[in-house]
Parts: structure tokens; C-alpha cells; sequence
């Protein structure tokens, strides 16, 4: 609900207590034996005379013709109302505070129900108050009845009755006349909020609609941007190490960063020496391959790869290492060249030696590196 809906709604619930200090209804009788008229006033929770001695006064006259006494203890109405008005004054102020719609739907729908059974109580009260005679009465007309009106004026033998709401009536009225007003501005407004809603949604699937080419496109390029290895193009790419054409297809490697760019390499010693020497490329990098030694011009991943150290393998920059896939398993790669089995953190010490000792020449430092290993070899062979 809006602001100015709440402040409407409490200021209605708070009008309903008004019937707490001021009359729902008068009844007033105009009789020759009463110049002056007589009269009596239904309050919330009493019933009494216009002036101090009315109450007597038409149960006296009453009396003659049969009709009831009027005795406020023994009405029931008068010990619920107070109830009953007290739960919607609190339940009023309760959706006002809360603002909740079906709350104010919930407050004015039990109100005019309230009002609409308290009217039909009062009317069915006076029928029977002016039906059901005392047939040893005084005075009988037979077929008269002394029924008051619910609203006006009525001419019973020769008094006259006018029976009008009093002003605490009159608040509650206007109290539910506010209520009402509310629901029906909130119930508008809500219709509209739901068509702006629906309107919004219709707008955004339409624009969604409209974009899923673009988006498509999008993802195509986006796919068509992820980092993955190129086909190594030997005889004509030159290593980033060692600046040297590429050209064994047993061979080659290849870094790819998070950007898409791809480093290729003659063998695998030239990358782990590569990776060593650039500590910045650590956080940019997103996969090393490898070619598989017994699938030339292959490349598999470097997490699934492992390498054979052996004077059998004749790599490009004398390393003597050869990389295997999941096609091979390392006894099998073993049996097959020799010499031992090496995971990438091995690698990366014989590529941290070549580092030391010239990275700024790796021509010169590999070919030392080959001429160290090779000699350690044949001194092992020699043994």
C-alpha cells in the first residue's frame, strides 16, 4: 500500500472508536401523555433513556400494549459489540502498519459484513419486539403489531416512532465509507502495478528474444577465443627459445596463456628452460602440450604426459627427451629406449641448469648441456 493509503487506513480504524463514547442509535416516541416526547439511546455496550426516566417511561407504555420490557443486561449484542469492534480497530491498525493489500481487502470485507449482520440483528431484534404480544395485555388490536422502523419515522396507534443513527453510528460509517475508498484506489493501483509488470516481462522477453542472435554470436566468438594449441607448422615456425626452425615432428611443444597466444618450442628441454627463465608467464599460462614420441605431430597435454630421459632419443636440443601419452605406459616407453622415467618437475631441474648457465645463449647453453649429459651417460654406460 502507499503511504497516504496507510495513514487513510488507520485513521479509519481509529474512527471506529468512537463508538466507545458516543450513541449508535436513538429511538424517539411522540405520544399525547408526552408533550415533551420520550426517547431512548443504544450505546455499544448500554441502552438508556433520552432523559433520566425515558427507559421507564416506554416500558411503562410498553406494557399496556404487550409488547417486551426493555432490560440492556439481558441483551446479548451489548456484551459482543464491544468485542467485536475492539479485534477491528486492532486488526486496522495492523494493516496499516504492515501495508499489506489483502490485509485492507481482509479489514473492509469483515467490516461490511459486521455492519451488514449488525443491521439485520436490529431489525430482526425490533420485529420481534413488536410482534411477540403479551396476549393478556391491556390494550389488543387485533392484527396490530408495534414493530419500530429500522430507519425513519412510523405512526403506531397514536404514537408516533423515529428511529435515526446516533453519531457514533455515523463515524463507523464514515470509517468504512475511508476503508472502502482505500481498497478500491489499492485494488486500481494493484491492477496497474500487474500491467506494468506484465508489460516489463513482455518487454524483456521481447529485448531477450531480439538478443539471442547477437548473444549467439557472442558465444560463438567467445568459443572461437579459447585458449587451446595450433598445429606446430615444422620447417617453417621457430622456437621461442632457442629462435631455431622447428623441424622433428617427434618433438615439438607448445605454450598456450589464458589470452589464446601460443608458444611453440623444438622439444620439450627448450620449454621447461622457456618457463623457467619468464616467472611472469606462471599466472598467464593455461596449458603446456607436448608431442607424443611414438605419434608424431601429435599434441597431448602436459598433465597427461611423461618422458624418458635416454641416449636413444635424439631431440632437437640434446636433451635426449621424449614425451609419451596415456597410449604408452612408462615400463612399456622404458623397455622400449632406456634410460629412466621423468615426471615435469624433473624436467624442470635439467631446464633450471640450462637457465643458470645462459639464458641469454641457449644455442651455446644447450649444446653444453648435451655434451654434460652425454658424457654422464656414456660414464654410466661404462659401468
Amino acid at each position: 500500500m502507499s503511504t497516504r493509503s496507510r495513514i487513510l487506513l488507520a485513521l479509519a480504524a481509529l474512527l471506529i472508536g468512537l463508538l466507545y463514547v458516543l450513541p449508535i442509535w436513538s429511538i424517539d416516541l411522540e405520544a399525547p401523555q408526552y408533550p415533551e416526547g420520550i426517547g431512548m439511546v443504544i450505546w455499544i455496550n448500554d441502552i438508556t433513556g433520552a432523559k433520566p426516566h425515558d427507559l421507564g417511561n416506554i416500558n411503562g407504555l410498553n406494557h399496556y400494549i404487550g409488547m417486551k420490557e426493555i432490560v440492556p443486561e439481558e441483551v446479548p449484542e451489548l456484551k459482543i459489540m464491544p468485542w467485536l469492534f475492539a479485534a477491528l480497530i486492532a486488526f486496522g491498525l495492523v494493516a496499516a502498519a504492515t501495508g499489506k493489500r489483502w490485509m485492507l481487502y481482509t479489514w473492509v470485507g469483515v467490516f461490511v459484513l459486521v455492519g451488514i449482520a449488525g443491521m439485520a440483528d436490529f431489525w430482526l431484534w425490533e420485529y420481534d419486539y413488536g410482534h411477540d404480544l403479551d396476549p393478556t395485555a391491556a390494550i389488543q388490536v387485533p392484527g396490530m403489531s408495534y414493530q419500530p422502523p429500522l430507519i425513519g419515522s412510523k405512526q403506531m396507534l397514536n404514537i408516533t416512532a423515529h428511529s435515526w443513527p446516533a453519531a457514533g453510528m455515523i463515524a463507523a460509517l464514515v470509517s468504512m465509507l475511508i476503508g472502502l475508498a482505500v481498497a478500491i484506489m489499492e485494488f486500481r493501483q494493484g491492477r496497474r502495478d500487474r500491467s506494468t509488470e506484465a508489460a516489463s516481462s513482455e518487454s524483456v522477453a521481447s529485448g531477450m528474444a531480439r538478443s539471442v542472435p547477437a548473444v549467439l554470436a557472442i558465444l560463438v566468438l567467445l568459443a572461437g577465443c579459447q585458449p587451446e594449441p595450433r598445429a606446430i607448422r615444422y620447417g617453417e615456425d621457430v622456437g621461442a627459445y632457442c629462435k631455431m626452425t622447428i623441424s622433428d615432428a617427434r618433438f615439438g611443444t607448445e605454450l598456450v596463456t589464458t589470452t589464446g597466444k601460443v608458444y611453440v618450442f623444438n622439444s620439450v628441454e627448450c620449454m621447461a628452460s622457456y618457463v623457467l627463465a619468464h616467472d611472469e608467464l606462471e599466472d598467464q599460462t593455461h596449458s603446456l602440450w607436448v608431442t607424443a614420441y611414438d605419434a608424431p605431430g601429435e599434441l597431448i597435454p602436459l598433465d597427461s604426459a611423461f618422458f624418458v630421459r635416454s641416449l636413444e632419443v635424439q631431440s632437437p636440443m640434446s636433451g635426449n627427451l621424449a614425451a609419451f601419452g596415456s597410449g604408452t605406459t612408462p615400463e612399456v616407453a622404458r623397455r622400449q629406449l632406456g634410460g629412466e622415467v621423468l615426471a615435469w618437475a624433473d624436467v624442470l631441474e635439467l631446464g633450471d641448469q640450462l637457465v643458470q648457465r645462459g639464458a641469454d645463449h641457449p644455442e651455446a647453453a644447450h649444446a653444453s648441456s648435451a655434451h654434460r649429459s652425454d658424457t654422464a651417460m656414456d660414464h654410466s654406460a661404462g659401468h
